[in-house]
């Protein structure tokens, strides 16, 4: 299922934006967070920032504070030395902010037939504007998809609720782009609402937090997300600028500029009538990315056999290096002794900060260093602006002092990380965030307590205080889940100390949750599954085929009632007919599947559920059927549905109400549907939709009530992004989703997203490096917890006809080589089963199930290059993906082929 509705912003320096969108029978704009971000003048803060969660200044020096001390800062000696011993050239890429305009402009005629939508932005990039109309009757932000004659040429639809149409620029040279969309005459479209997509950053760009929407009447609901004249339409003082981060912009409030393009009537105009032409100007702030170097050099003193450094870069502006020598491979950091150069002050005595002279032409900037024999590297990080720091990959900079002529500096590669606010430290602001939750708890338990002595029998009075007590401590769990990562694999201990089998007789030990180990995963549908209205009768016919192929187990769609056909806006839970069949056809194919073998999982949206009847202010938050719950069962901080429930555990998906699983009775009432669903359809296990929207406390509360044979969580965010390209350490992505499974208790796996997305640029882009993390580990979930991780390379959502975040073309092969013969519980897509790839996923199953491969299998790799990834499992099967070659070592054991793909082999060790 799709994320979340409003998750287009992200902290000023993460690029990694959500921007593809799925959509219910509501149309109200939904999106799919994977890979993709940017900052942009018109977001808001989202909760899971990568520069804080996997940065750490240089060293330990968390918001470092100097203070200057006795150094000696004499001239350096002259130096007579042999030639240069080292001398090194890399690149750094930085950010700088440029600023531009988005222009709105809505060119009005009396008759409409001859209006006009002009919007336009005039910063480089590859603009695309996704838009939708609204209607009359509509309410909210519900999206539709214009009428054929609005749509320009060159547009692509976007299922049945939006319009994806290309900016264009009027030449080569111009940095002007436009969009020029013709108004027809129409009594039922009151708005046009839109998002700017900049594709080659994938940068989203909202106004303040929300869509564009421009009105085309006058009657339409004053919001403040609408852009048009200021009499009734327009832009409060100041609106844009309260809603985005302060270093965005250089001033506190927007410089709109709106002029009406009609004059205005000195007569009343209807409330019915056509909203008048203007013309709107907003401010706009482009990352984009300014290549620099800096170079390092060393010499050898030939009269004090000292090593002197000189360090230059071409970066503007004032420039320092945080520097330290050490003594041996430990690299722990030691403040040098005098001499220091000019303008360089200690922190405690662990290291130094120097101010690098500018050259004298203004461009650029260098320093010399002295460091005796007794040290055997320099290590150092750059700050520039006040408040960005330049390091190796989180890592210090280090430069081995060696006389052999081979000295590198360690991986010294685009390594740009900023830290807003040096003087405020994330731990410093979380800290007094917490000690505030802290003290609300102790006045909640003083006010037990104060109950108890009054003698007060008010079993009400305390369950509200005990209430709030849970949902203090379910926001103080969301403050630990952003955190820096602190996971070590290590600390992961299995329950399950080993896979037992002792011989083929005897049946694999099975976990509740995680099955035996040895699953296989079928995705039993696809996104136009429930077109036919008869999917289960189709899927009943295709078990025994998927059972000889090796699934072992398959995932049906969701089975309730829907707003929207797919299922994904449940509304009566009871209800089990739907577009995939009746309820009597779900048990029939359940039944038929464990006839041959294969267990079955059920689709549980628990996250949110669509209401059947308003409250007194026209919201859709009074639920029907069975479960009749009222505006109690809603978050309270979801601004769409006026909930009474507490605040959410979790992140809001705002297309429909979020429920609150704080409250006993909704707790209660899902374990008893689970429950009554594991009876009376027989389904084995669960995945679990939109896992980010409440703890995972709770999911373990109901794994604990149901006993499922195996079940998967969908806990999907963003990677961490760079100038736009993905960054190779990943490590904040698995660590939320790893959060995510610790705090279920291990009872359910999730679907490991950072692999797939790992993949994407992997083989996409021919770095094939990244297929292995810092400690030669697989660096997607599995690297860390192979028996809750869940890979794929595509889904309902990323492929099938949405394609929100499909998988390189022609490459489906390779994922596949990779996740069905690595540790992990893979899952097949149903579209790439049945397709001209079925032959060759055979295979690949054929040798997974052949060697015994399964979730907790060992990986060695062995290559992980440019063009080539390299591995054995299990020493028993060897694989490679990639254009580059590898043959398997045959020293200690003999090997033979398997299978060949494109641009992919796999081996067996040969009897």
């Amino acid at each position: 299922m799709s994320i979340s509705t409003t998750v287009f912003s992200e902290p000023l320096f993460n690029f990694k934006l959500s921007h593809y969108h799925r959509v219910s029978s509501t149309h109200r704009l939904k999106t799919n967070p994977h890979s993709l971000s940017s900052s942009s003048l018109f977001s808001s803060n989202y909760k899971h920032n990568s520069c804080s969660s996997t940065f750490k200044p240089p060293h330990k020096f968390v918001s470092p504070k100097f203070q200057t001390f006795a150094t000696n800062t004499d001239t350096l000696e002259s130096i007579q030395s042999s030639d240069v011993i080292f001398n090194q050239t890399h690149p750094i890429n930085r950010i700088e902010l440029v600023e531009g305009k988005v222009f709105v402009r809505l060119d009005q005629a009396e008759d409409l037939e001859n209006s006009e939508l002009i919007v336009g932005c005039n910063l480089p990039g590859k603009w695309i504007l996704h838009w939708g109309v609204s209607r009359v009757d509509d309410a909210g932000s519900e999206w539709d998809q214009p009428p054929r004659d609005m749509i320009p040429p060159g547009s692509v639809p976007i299922k049945d609720y939006a319009i994806e149409t290309p900016l264009k620029k009027s030449s080569e040279e111009d940095t002007f782009h436009e969009v020029r969309i013709g108004l027809k005459a129409s009594n039922d479209i009151s708005a046009i609402n839109f998002v700017l997509k900049d594709e080659e950053t994938g940068a989203w760009y909202q106004h303040k937090g929300r869509d564009f929407k421009v009105p085309l009447v006058n009657d339409i609901k004053d919001d403040a997300n609408i852009i048009g004249p200021k009499s009734g339409f327009g832009l409060g003082q100041g609106d844009i600028g309260q809603q985005i981060s302060n270093a965005l912009l250089k001033s506190e409030a927007t410089d709109d500029k709106i002029q009406d393009n009609n004059s205005v009537s000195e007569s009343p105009k209807p409330e019915s009538s056509q909203v008048e032409g203007f013309s709107v100007e907003l401010s706009l702030t482009k990352e984009v990315t300014v290549n620099n170097s800096i170079s390092v050099s060393i010499k050898k003193s030939s009269e004090t056999a000292k090593n002197i450094l000189d360090l230059e870069t071409d970066i503007p502006g004032d420039v320092f290096l945080h520097w330290g020598a050490c003594r041996d491979d430990l690299r722990k950091w030691e403040a040098p002794p005098a001499p220091h150069p000019s303008e360089t002050v200690a922190f405690k005595e662990t290291a130094l900060r120097t101010k690098l002279k500018s050259s004298g032409s203004g461009e650029g900037s260098s320093v010399q260093i002295s460091l005796g024999e007794e040290f055997s590297g320099f290590l150092f990080v750059l700050k520039i602006n006040g408040n960005t720091w330049l390091n190796n990959k989180g890592n210090d900079f280090y430069v081995p002092l060696s006389t052999s002529g081979s000295l590198t500096i360690g991986n010294i590669e685009d390594q740009l990380v900023v830290v807003k606010n040096e003087e405020t430290s994330e731990e410093e602001s979380n800290a007094e965030f917490t000690n505030e939750i802290i003290n609300e708890i102790r006045s909640l338990v003083t006010g037990i307590s104060s109950v108890k002595r009054r003698k007060t029998k008010s079993k009400e009075a305390q369950e509200t205080i005990l209430q709030e007590i849970e949902r203090l401590a379910a926001e103080a769990y969301s403050i630990f889940r952003t955190s820096v990562p602190t996971f070590s694999p290590e600390t992961i201990v299995e329950s399950e100390v080993a896979l037992e089998v002792e011989s083929p007789e005897s049946p694999p030990k099975v976990t509740s949750g995680t099955g035996t180990g040895y699953e296989i995963v079928c995705q039993g549908f696809n996104w136009e599954s429930h077109k036919s209205g008869r999917w289960y009768k189709e899927l009943k016919e295709k078990a025994t085929e998927l059972s000889s192929l090796g699934f072992t187990v398959i995932w049906l769609p969701p089975p309730t009632d829907s707003v929207s056909p797919e299922g994904y806006m449940p509304r009566d839970l009871y209800n089990l007919d739907s577009r995939y069949g009746t309820i009597d056809e779900l048990k029939d194919v359940v039944k038929t599947f464990h006839k041959v073998g294969i267990k079955v999982l059920g689709d549980a949206v628990l996250n949110h559920r669509c209401a059947q009847k308003q409250n007194q202010n026209g919201v859709w938050n009074i639920f029907g059927g069975r479960l009749n719950w009222d505006d109690r069962a809603v978050v309270a901080d979801d601004p769409h549905f006026q909930g009474r429930g507490n605040k959410s555990s979790g992140d809001n998906f705002h297309a429909a109400p979020n429920i609150d699983h704080s409250q006993d009775f909704v707790r209660n009432d899902i374990k008893e549907w689970l429950c009554w669903l594991r009876e009376e359809i027989g389904y084995d296990g669960w995945r679990l939709d939109f896992v980010r929207g409440f703890w995972g406390g709770y999911v373990k509360d109901y794994m604990d009530a149901t006993k499922p044979y195996f079940s998967v969580g969908e806990y999907w965010d963003s990677l961490s992004y760079t100038y736009g390209e993905m960054d190779h350490n990943q490590d904040a992505h698995r660590q939320r989703i790893v959060d995510w499974i610790s705090a279920a208790g291990g009872s359910a796996g999730a679907f490991d997203v950072t692999t797939k997305g790992i993949l994407h640029s992997a083989l996409d882009r021919c770095e094939y490096w990244r297929l292995s993390d810092q400690q030669g580990k697989p660096p997607g979930v599995l690297g860390w917890w192979p028996s809750r991780a869940v890979t794929f390379i595509e889904n309902h959502d990323t492929g099938s006809t949405q394609g929100h975040w499909r998988f390189p073309h022609e490459k489906e092969m390779q994922g596949y080589a990779y996740t069905l013969t690595h540790p992990g519980t893979p899952s097949v897509f149903f579209d790439h089963i049945f397709s001209h790839y079925k032959t060759e996923i055979e295979a690949l199953l054929s040798i997974r199930k052949r060697n015994g491969i399964n979730c907790r299998s060992t990986v060695k790799i062995h290559k992980a290059e440019r063009d080539v990834y390299a591995a054995i499992i299990d020493e028993k099967v060897a694989m490679k993906i990639g254009p580059g070659h590898f043959e398997p070592p045959s020293d200690s054991q003999k090997w033979k082929s398997a299978w060949e793909g494109r641009d992919y082999a796999i081996w067996e060790e040969a009897s």
